[in-house]
């Protein structure tokens, strides 16, 4: 088609002789393209959201702003990022990009990688091509996210529930991972040090690619408990400093190191569909990334009126999140001790969740009795049973619920039989096979 041409986006530091050198050939017409200058990562994203295509994004390595999230922005966008940068501490091609040019690029580079990734954009044709790379990794652990509402026990309940599956010592090493704003695992556990964290292990994924057993590294081992700890946020309004991408990339390094991972979450749900606020939803990303991973979810709520009302709202929330209910775990902390207690507050759960709109058929709860858990936080032990022991039955019998199907003998099957196919049979053989 004539008139076609490649249209491209630059972000490079001040002065750069390259992105000179490119804005030339594509004045001169040295290079069929139409080159746009952009100042900063926020002009690159508003360009691509707009209805103009492009065809490649040309982005200077050495700026802080280029990383994991803007070359994941740019592939969402259609669009293909490719890196201008010498460095080698960066392997930009796992981050993203898909190829990297050195500093001093000649025009012939530029066009065989154009004429490789980049289409031709003319006659006001608009170009979106999928260039989404998802996040993979060869080995991904089972993910439990244990959530509930304010004063129930939550981050208890994560602790005991991580040191029941580091007792049973099946399925490897078990992670308790801190993602609430308001991170209280640090307290909990007496850290005298509180770095590294959550904050520094995500930073690590932003402009690199980080190898699943240096993430060990940002965690801390609980002898007493037999589990690793992932501190959180040292400031609730650190969430801001997380990149969605690299949080991502964090978490899949995380269950790529680890057998179990444990993650002590909020339990506010709430996204950009809900509210129309994408602030909201990156502030709520350490909750909704690792509860839309989880193979099972345990829901926390105090044994008591406000407690059930409470734990009814969050079941409802986690299944219009898109959790299914075979996956959900409610657990009612501070429990009496007698039989008809507790019938009559699974009564009351099950009668507060079957009144909600497209409610679903919830299980049974667990009940966690009354035990001395200040006693044992203060003094750095274990924590008392049978609180591990009753979590990690729930959690493996969950999982055993919802990935394994009950067996079925396999329905007969006909096939037709040609002659002499079978062999034959005969007097003599028969003898012949007589001891």
């Amino acid at each position: 088609m004539s008139g076609e041409r490649y249209v491209l986006l630059g972000l490079a530091r001040p002065r750069s002789a390259w992105f000179r050198q490119v804005a030339q050939w594509a004045t001169s017409a040295a290079l069929p393209a139409e080159f746009v200058k952009c100042v900063s990562a926020d002009e690159v994203h508003a360009r691509l959201a707009s209805d103009r295509p492009f065809s490649a994004a040309l982005l200077d390595g050495g700026l802080p702003a280029v990383d994991r999230d803007l070359l994941a922005g740019v592939r969402d966008a259609g669009c293909v990022p490719i890196v201008v940068d010498d460095s080698r501490e960066a392997d930009w091609i796992a981050l993203g990009a898909v190829a990297v040019l050195p500093l001093d690029l000649a025009r012939e580079q530029l066009l065989d990688v154009l004429a490789t990734h980049g289409v031709m954009v003319g006659g006001g044709e608009v170009v979106r091509e999928d260039v989404r790379a998802p996040l993979s990794a060869a080995w991904q652990a089972s993910v439990v996210a244990v959530t509930g509402t304010g004063g129930s026990g939550t981050s208890t309940a994560a602790m005991a529930l991580a040191q029941g599956l580091a007792d049973e010592g099946s399925g490897g090493p078990v992670l308790l991972a801190d993602l609430c704003r308001r991170a209280e695992q640090a307290m909990l556990h007496d850290a005298r040090e509180v770095f590294p964290g959550l904050q520094e292990a995500v930073e690590a994924h932003r402009g690199a690619r980080v190898d699943p057993a240096e993430v060990l590294r940002a965690t801390f081992h609980v002898p007493e408990r037999g589990y690793h700890l992932l501190l959180g946020l040292r400031r609730p309004r650190y969430w801001s400093s997380l990149r969605p991408r690299a949080f991502e990339a964090a978490f899949t390094s995380l269950r790529a190191a680890f057998g179990v991972l444990v993650c002590d979450v909020d339990d506010d749900l709430e996204g950009e569909d809900d509210g129309g606020s994408l602030d909201v939803e990156e502030r709520n990303l350490l909750t909704r990334t690792p509860v839309r991973s989880a193979d099972v979810v345990v829901a926390v709520g105090s044994a008591g009126l406000k407690g059930l009302y409470s734990l009814a709202g969050l079941l409802g929330d986690l299944v219009a999140f898109g959790v299914e209910a075979d996956r959900i775990v409610p657990v009612l902390n501070l429990a009496p001790r007698q039989a008809r207690q507790r019938a009559a507050l699974a009564a009351a759960l099950a009668q507060l969740t079957a009144s909600r709109d497209g409610a679903q058929r919830l299980p049974s709860p667990v009940f966690l009795p009354r035990r001395r858990v200040e006693e044992s936080l203060r003094d750095g032990v274990t924590l008392p049973a049978p609180l591990p022991t009753l979590l990690a039955g729930a959690y493996r019998a969950t999982l055993r619920r919802t990935t394994s199907s009950p067996l079925e003998a396999p329905a007969p099957e006909f096939a037709r039989v040609a002659p002499g196919s079978l062999g034959t049979w005969s007097d003599d053989t028969e003898e012949s096979q007589r001891p």
